[in-house]
């Protein structure tokens, strides 16, 4: 095992020694920027960085130090930096720093780990007039990946980042599973793909980082394996060897006595060996000390939310002189409105719903104006919709008067703040409603309705992903035009201007183009540079498309469907191994780091309830709408409790933003929309729904007072189809989760790591264990888990 401490070439701080420590020397009193800023990620041996995503004022900077072997050239107005590299001759992470008003900011700069691979298909001498591939290797476009043939067989060569990757052939418009590849496995909805492992990297080999121990303004971090450097950064500060000794395994790290000044700010700390890079961490500070009491934390510790999703007209009804559904018979009663309002989520904030579940996030399905009339058309039953889910904007900044007023939403801020809990907006900026004044004021606004060869473009999702419509009376606005983006993101700026809320929910992220997220980012930090504000979206896609509007400049996080899809098929399916989830999980660190800010949801307004597939009611290869449509769903097996309570308890254990959807905290049933947009139910819970609340508030509560849950790092223990146990550690907290997924009860027995050593362990829900020299039994019913902490809740 080596430690190596490379000298910092890119920039060194004068450090003074006194009594208060060890300090850095400014140029200015106010940073030009405060938040700690993303890693660049390279694309190619040529990557463009928009210098604007870290300093929404380009004017400020004064030069960059960048090391050899970089070249890179500054534009004019240096909002644009450009940076050559050999990638093979780069390490797993570099740094650069950008200088500003005298001071320099360290950039990390990220390794691009993309491999080639080639495919090949023979069509075996019978004629094919066109070869594609389909997958999340493009985002299941076709028509992004053609197959050029050589005279014998077709072929193109794809650059891909190690993972595993679910993919078909389509042959002239046939999709099918590769011929060329045995190995395929289940989609999860009843039918199968081909599967493509890329890289062989061994992850036992790389560099692990933990949280160790902490005494005053010194912190400990061990270290496992080979480390060719330890990275920190405070703030956007690197620190270099003054502030860190490594001995015995560990490095010290003094934090700089600048932080005194900080009622919060960050350490964050990373290693490379020759395998690759480590897991990061994530420390979070008060004043020059390290924060190991959840009670420090607040609604502005983005890492620690725990996030509730309601949609407004289904939550409660507060005030009923505002009901008003749309009085037109083709409107099925389960697609008009039900009357639920602003006034009616402030009575659940103020008798204490949220606060007693551990609530500190509240998200609000969209509430601007949405229009009177019915539109869209079901076939079977035949009906028509109302807009009663916000996502049918009329107006970009009136609220719907059929959810309240201004000063009823003021009013539900106001009383969840001084509960020390957000209110972020779900925002829909992708469409307007075809009544907006917008679109008739300016239609030619609009990505077209129609594509070259006169088709509709509606719900293209994939091959014309920036330009499809959702239906023919949603136009899409074309916001890569700054004609058309400048006015949106001023509507979107409204809201967290205007109102005090605490950040987006964003609809359609993936249909929208860069530049308006990039524009909506910089107005927020230009306009209300001391405000935290939380931005989240929705993309459903590849981990590359959603990491690509992840960043300084655009958004802190989006939803991570593909760990939602992996995590109800393993809890709800007895057939999908918990090896699956494991390796998925572990993909997502790949992309968004070890600590994010993704959410990581029970469900959602445009999936069928998780409930009603694990208990059976629900077939996964079924159309789930139609179902929703023409049956009653229930729940099914009873099992099916049990089974949302380990779902939840892996959202609330896992690094990110775990989001429970309204309904899940107790199992409400359903098929897809509309039949998952239930009203909200507050009484009359029968046994197994009081059993499931009372475990779920559990849950959310052992997550809040556990810094293990938010900070920690993370470290499997133990996976197989049926058992999966893994370790969450920071400082004094430790944390160790088992699942059991069998129909059968099982003793598992975990090897824990040796600097648990010292740490005393406790089950939070009774399950028989012992616990000696480092070996933990612990006995788990059928469906079961165990959290066992330092402090047992």
């Amino acid at each position: 095992m080596k430690y190596n401490l490379l000298p910092v070439v890119i920039v060194t701080f004068l450090l003074s020694s006194c009594q208060k420590g060890l300090q850095i020397d400014y140029a200015t009193t106010n940073p030009v920027v405060g938040n700690p800023l993303s890693a660049i990620q390279l694309a190619s041996d040529s990557t463009l960085v928009y210098l604007t995503d870290y300093f929404p004022d380009p004017t400020v900077i004064d030069s960059i130090s960048i090391p050899s072997p970089f070249q890179f050239s500054l534009s004019g107005d240096k909002a644009y930096l450009t940076l050559k590299v050999d990638n093979q001759s780069l390490p797993s992470l570099s740094t650069i720093t950008v200088w500003a008003k005298g001071d320099g900011y360290c950039l990390l700069v990220r390794k691009n780990r993309k491999l080639p691979v080639t495919f090949t298909f023979d069509p075996q001498g019978k004629k094919v007039n066109s070869v594609q591939l389909a997958g999340q290797i493009n985002d299941w476009n076709p028509k992004a990946t053609n197959l050029s043939f050589d005279g014998k067989v077709y072929k193109t060569t794809m650059l891909l980042n190690p993972g595993k990757y679910h993919y078909q052939v389509v042959v002239d418009g046939k999709w099918m599973l590769d011929p060329a590849n045995p190995a395929f496995e289940d989609n999860g909805m009843g039918g199968y793909n081909s599967v493509l492992v890329v890289g062989n990297n061994n992850p036992d080999l790389l560099p692990k980082l933990i949280p160790f121990s902490v005494n005053g303004n010194r912190l400990k971090i061990k270290a496992i394996g080979d480390i060719n450097r330890f990275i920190v950064l405070w703030q956007n500060y690197l620190l270099d060897g003054e502030f860190i000794k490594a001995k015995d395994g560990c490095y010290e790290i003094t934090i700089p006595d600048n932080a005194r000044n900080h009622k919060r700010s960050h350490l964050r700390i990373w290693a490379y060996n020759q395998h690759g890079e480590s897991n990061n961490l994530l420390i979070p500070l008060e004043g020059n000390r390290v924060v190991t009491n959840p009670s420090q934390l607040t609604r502005s510790d983005k890492h620690a939310q725990i996030m509730y999703f309601l949609m407004v007209d289904r939550f409660c009804n507060g005030n009923p002189t505002n009901d008003f559904k749309v009085n037109d018979p083709e409107i099925h009663p389960k697609a008009n409105y039900f009357g639920g309002d602003i006034a009616g989520v402030t009575k659940k904030v103020e008798e204490g719903y949220f606060t007693k579940l551990g609530i500190n996030t509240i998200w609000l399905s969209p509430i601007t104006q949405n229009p009177l009339g019915a539109w869209g058309l079901y076939p079977e039953p035949r009906t028509k919709f109302s807009g009663y889910h916000g996502y049918w904007p009329v107006s970009s900044s009136k609220v719907d008067f059929r959810f309240g007023t201004e000063a009823e939403l003021n009013e539900l801020i106001a009383e969840a703040h001084k509960r020390n809990m957000n209110v972020i907006l779900d925002y829909v900026a992708n469409h307007v409603h075809q009544e907006h004044p917008l679109y008739k004021n300016h239609p030619d606004w609009a990505t077209s309705l129609y594509l070259p060869d006169g088709s509709l473009n509606t719900e293209r999702w994939d091959e014309y992903r920036l330009t499809t419509w959702f239906d023919t009376f949603l136009p899409t606005l074309d916001l890569e035009r700054p004609e058309v983006y400048e006015p949106m993101t001023d509507s979107a700026l409204f809201w967290v201007t205007h109102y005090d809320l605490d950040g987006f929910r964003h609809d359609a992220t993936k249909h929208i183009h860069e530049n308006f997220w990039r524009r909506l980012t910089q107005k927020i930090k230009l306009t209300i540079p001391n405000k935290s504000v939380y931005q989240i979206g929705e993309t459903y896609g590849s981990y590359e498309l959603i990491a690509s509007y992840i960043g300084s400049g655009m958004l802190d996080a989006q939803f991570d469907f593909n760990i939602y899809d992996a995590s109800v098929a393993a809890f709800a399916r007895n057939d999908y191994p918990f090896t699956k989830l494991d390796g998925a999980l572990h993909q997502t660190f790949n992309y968004f780091g070890w600590i994010n800010l993704m959410g990581y949801i029970s469900g959602n307004q445009d999936r069928a309830r998780f409930i009603s597939y694990a208990g059976g009611a629900l077939r996964f290869d079924e159309d789930a709408k139609k179902a929703g449509w023409t049956r009653e769903i229930g729940v099914g097996d009873s099992t099916a409790y049990a089974k949302l309570c380990m779902l939840n308890a892996f959202n609330m254990t896992i690094p990110g933003v775990p989001t429970i959807y309204y309904g899940d905290e107790f199992g409400m049933p359903g098929g897809n929309d509309p039949d998952n947009r239930r009203m909200m139910k507050f009484d009359g819970l029968s046994a197994h729904e009081q059993q499931t609340l009372e475990t779920i508030t559990k849950l959310v509560n052992i997550r809040r007072d556990n810094l293990a849950m938010v900070y920690g790092s993370f470290q499997t223990l133990v996976v197989t189809d049926n058992i999966y146990a893994y370790l969450r550690k920071y400082f004094g907290n430790a944390a160790v989760i088992v699942f059991n997924k069998s129909s059968l009860e099982q003793t598992v027995e975990i090897q824990l790591p040796d600097y648990l050593s010292d740490s005393a362990l406790y089950p939070n829900f009774n399950s028989p264990y012992s616990y000696q020299s480092g070996n933990l039994k612990v006995t788990l019913k059928p469906y079961g888990f165990e959290i066992l902490t330092s402090k047992a809740k």
